[in-house]
C-alpha cells in the first residue's frame, strides 16, 4: 500500500509541476530560452495525443513514465526561483478550482504534425526502395 501512496504523490507532484510550467510560460519574469523550454513541455504534458501511442508495448508508456518527468524536471531547474514559487502558487490554486488539468490542443497538433511528418518520410524511403 505503500507504493501505491507515494505513486499517487508523485502522480499529483508531476501534474502541478506540468501546470506550474504552464504559468511560468506566461509569466513576464521566465527568460525566453526557458519559455522555449516551458512550451514544449507544457505542449506534450497537456497534449491529449501522445508522441508514442501507449498501445504500443513498453514504448507508450516509457514517455509517460520516464521521458516526461525527465523534461519537466529539467524545466523546472530552469526556472528562477521567484517565477518557480509564483507559478507554482497559481497551479495549486488552479488545481483547487477545476480539479482536471487544461488541455492544450496545439500539442496535439504538434504530435499530429510530427507523427505525419515520420510517416511521409517512411514512405518516401520505402518508395525510394522500389526504384
Amino acid at each position: 500500500m505503500a507504493v501505491i501512496r507515494s505513486l499517487r504523490q508523485w502522480a499529483r507532484r508531476l501534474r502541478r509541476d506540468a501546470l506550474t510550467l504552464w504559468f511560468a510560460w506566461r509569466n513576464p519574469g521566465t527568460p525566453r530560452l526557458v519559455k522555449g523550454v516551458c512550451v514544449l513541455v507544457v505542449a506534450y504534458a497537456l497534449s491529449p495525443i501522445d508522441l508514442i501511442p501507449d498501445f504500443i508495448p513498453v514504448l507508450g508508456y516509457l514517455d509517460d513514465a520516464i521521458v516526461l518527468p525527465a523534461l519537466i524536471w529539467l524545466a523546472l531547474r530552469m526556472l528562477p526561483a521567484n517565477v518557480l514559487h509564483d507559478s507554482r502558487s497559481q497551479a495549486q490554486a488552479w488545481i483547487e478550482r477545476h480539479l482536471r488539468k487544461p488541455r492544450m490542443w496545439a500539442g496535439a497538433i504538434a504530435i499530429v504534425l510530427i507523427w505525419a511528418f515520420i510517416l511521409c518520410l517512411a514512405w518516401v524511403w520505402w518508395q525510394s526502395r522500389g526504384s
